[in-house]
């Protein structure tokens, strides 16, 4: 049989480093190039981009809309849909996602005349709750990075042909699957600019036919860089002096003529995939990779959430806003339109100091029009008298407090809470036992010698702060002798309150307790604190042996408006540094603020508001004896290539209770 191939363009006007007063550059020499390349060579290649890119073509360029409707008019190419916007799905509210199409939709028709069959995933950042909004909107199939889906499943040591053909959605929907290869594409790349010869090229596309590949994706990337530098980078090399259009153009003819590849439109893949023989279906997400994303390791999800100039306060001000839109039921297309350029992937990267400088003036007009605040620091120092430790000892309100002998174990009980504190630790949680658990433990602290593994011979506390400064060598935690202070607050709840002191700062730390229900509340604030540059976890809940058994479920929403469950059966370790560069390898969107940790018969709910601080969870699960450590954790900052300036902790509210989750 003969191998087939196929190719689809990904263009963005918004590229993080690409200037506006450069876009008619990129269209000469990126845009217009690929529509030659159609032309003269009669392949029928897939062009994608935004409703919002092409918006911005029509403006600059409009004989080059013509050229490429005329195109699509004879089948030459086809329309590879998008979005109104590059955004990352699996991060934003599903409202959002749900605009994002919708708007997209519209532009393609408005200047187009057609709607896509086909959606490429935005960025490769794929999560299961995509494939019901893809349904949604008509979509026959997507496109998404194999590499990574692989390595989600496990099956990264076997043939590409072994994943799925159909991914399943987070409920019962299922889409036909159309791949992108990050190997190939950056093959194709590596040619173009003159690193590989078109030898080296031909033998590895020939070994993967050898290998039984019968559909190839031989590019699903980017067309500006190709006789184009985007910028991204202080050492970029000239374009070829052959012309790398051309060196793409060789290559195609190549491949014909040395491998016989029949070209295929990206439709007609779909076709073939969703129609083989024993298809495959399969979920495409793991624990360990709740969000799957393209290439190497370094673009994990935590790259557009809590990296970048300043992802975290920019992702808070658009969840605000969106709450906003949502409340007000504002159905305005052009106050979502807005948001959806607000959340934009290409601010969240390489952005240059005017492209940030111009998105920060644009937040900043929006949130004044609307009356909507610009902080990011909700206040959680709560004013009002509180009482000394020796004054709340016994009955205290609804609850009984008591120390023990060594004062090192602070006890709260109440009807429905008992909860342990440690004081030579920062306030940590020793241990915290809801009633309907019939009061066993079930977050606390796992002490030095607990698992049988010395690779986890450590404490592993429960409502801690850990803040690494990698260019410093040095690690802070919160994990120091306080002296806690008691308050009453006008609901009969309880507050116990402490000062940490660090060398960079305060760190105030609140509990609540609940005077009538199975509710915590952990506050933590930063008074005064200085920019920093390095990673910021917090509100680490490690779960206690009854709870932490194998099986565990997590359940979150990553962009939909359905749960997607995962089974905690295997390593997952979603803080494990990448690189000296990059300080972790994934996470959860949990775009809704909260997570579920279910258990055989009990459950916990992890709550926080995604408007005044945007943390991005993560998972930490290792089996071991005589129970697996499972963690749940929150990130405020990461460290990657990305990363441009330092920036400061912002105050942060984490709320725990056994409130069972519904769909």
């Amino acid at each position: 049989m003969r191998p087939k191939g196929y190719l689809i363009f990904h263009l963005n006007l918004g590229f993080s480093s690409i200037e506006k007063e450069a876009w008619p550059d990129v269209i000469q020499k990126c845009y217009s190039p690929l529509l030659d390349l159609i032309e003269n060579t009669g392949v029928p290649i897939g062009i994608e981009l935004t409703g919002w890119t092409l918006k911005q073509i029509e403006r600059i360029d409009s004989e080059w809309i013509e050229r490429f409707k005329s195109l699509l008019e004879m089948k030459a190419c086809e329309l590879i849909g998008s979005g109104y916007c590059q955004i990352i799905g699996p991060l934003v509210p599903h409202k959002v996602n749900e605009w994002n199409q919708r708007l997209g939709l519209q532009e393609y028709k408005r200047i187009l005349g057609v709607r896509p069959n086909i959606a490429l995933v935005n960025e490769m950042a794929y999560s299961s709750s995509l494939i019901e909004l893809y349904q949604q909107f008509g979509y026959r199939g997507f496109i998404t990075d194999r590499d990574n889906v692989r390595l989600a499943l496990g099956l990264d040591k076997s043939p590409n042909m072994s994943v799925p053909s159909h991914a399943k959605g987070a409920g019962d929907t299922y889409l036909p699957a159309l791949w992108s290869d990050s190997i190939l594409f950056q093959k194709v790349q590596h040619y173009a600019h003159g690193d590989i010869t078109i030898s080296n090229y031909i033998d590895y596309v020939r070994r993967r036919c050898i290998n039984g590949e019968t559909l190839l994706p031989i590019y699903c990337n980017d067309a500006e860089v190709f006789d184009y530098r985007p910028g991204r980078f202080t050492e970029e090399r000239p374009t070829h002096k052959d012309g790398e259009w051309q060196r793409v153009k060789n290559l195609l003819h190549s491949l014909e003529a040395e491998l016989d590849i029949e070209w295929v439109k990206p439709t007609e893949a779909l076709y073939l995939n969703d129609n083989r023989a024993n298809p495959k279906k399969s979920q495409l997400t793991s624990a360990a990779h709740p969000i799957v994303v393209k290439k190497q390791a370094k673009y994990n999800i935590a790259r557009w959430a809590v990296t970048g100039r300043d992802d975290l306060w920019l992702n808070t001000m658009c969840h605000r806003i969106a709450a906003y839109l949502t409340d007000t039921q504002n159905n305005s297309d052009d106050s979502w339109k807005e948001l959806c350029e607000l959340w934009a992937s290409d601010l969240r990267t390489h952005i240059t100091d005017k492209k940030w400088d111009a998105a920060k003036q644009q937040l900043d007009a929006f949130l004044r029009r609307h009356n909507i605040s610009s902080t990011s620091d909700k206040h959680y120092i709560h004013a009002g008298k509180y009482d000394a430790l020796e004054n709340a000892i016994g009955q205290y309100g609804v609850a009984s407090i008591q120390v023990d002998d060594d004062g090192i174990l602070l006890s709260i009980s109440t009807e429905k809470i008992k909860l342990k504190l440690n004081l030579r630790r920062g306030m940590c949680i020793d241990n915290l036992a809801f009633a309907s658990h019939d009061l066993v433990p079930s977050i606390g602290t796992t002490q030095h010698g607990h698992f049988s593994s010395i690779a986890l011979g450590a404490d592993y506390y429960s409502g801690g702060v850990v803040i690494e400064l990698p260019i410093e060598r040095r690690r802070i935690t919160d994990l120091e002798s306080v002296v806690p202070l008691f308050q009453i607050t006008p609901s009969g709840d309880i507050r116990v309150q402490s000062t940490i002191m660090t060398s960079l700062g305060e760190i105030v730390k609140t509990i609540k307790i609940s005077a009538s229900s199975e509710h915590i509340t952990m506050s933590y604030a930063f008074p005064d604190w200085k920019e920093l540059n390095g990673s910021i976890r917090l509100g680490m809940v490690t779960l206690l042996d009854d709870f932490a058994q194998k099986g565990l479920e997590t359940v979150c929403a990553n962009g939909g408006d359905t749960y997607e469950t995962f089974t905690l059966d295997s390593e997952v370790d979603h803080g494990n540094p990448v690189s000296t560069l990059v300080s972790s390898c994934g996470a959860f969107g949990a775009t809704t603020g909260d997570m579920y940790l279910v258990g055989k018969d009990q459950q916990l709910h992890l709550n926080w508001d995604p408007s005044e601080c945007a943390v991005l969870p993560m998972l930490k699960f290792t089996p071991s004896y005589p129970n697996p450590l499972s963690r749940v954790f929150f990130s405020m900052h990461e460290m990657d290539d990305t990363k441009k300036y330092s920036t400061r902790p912002v105050n942060f509210n984490l709320n725990i209770s056994t409130d069972f989750y519904r769909q």
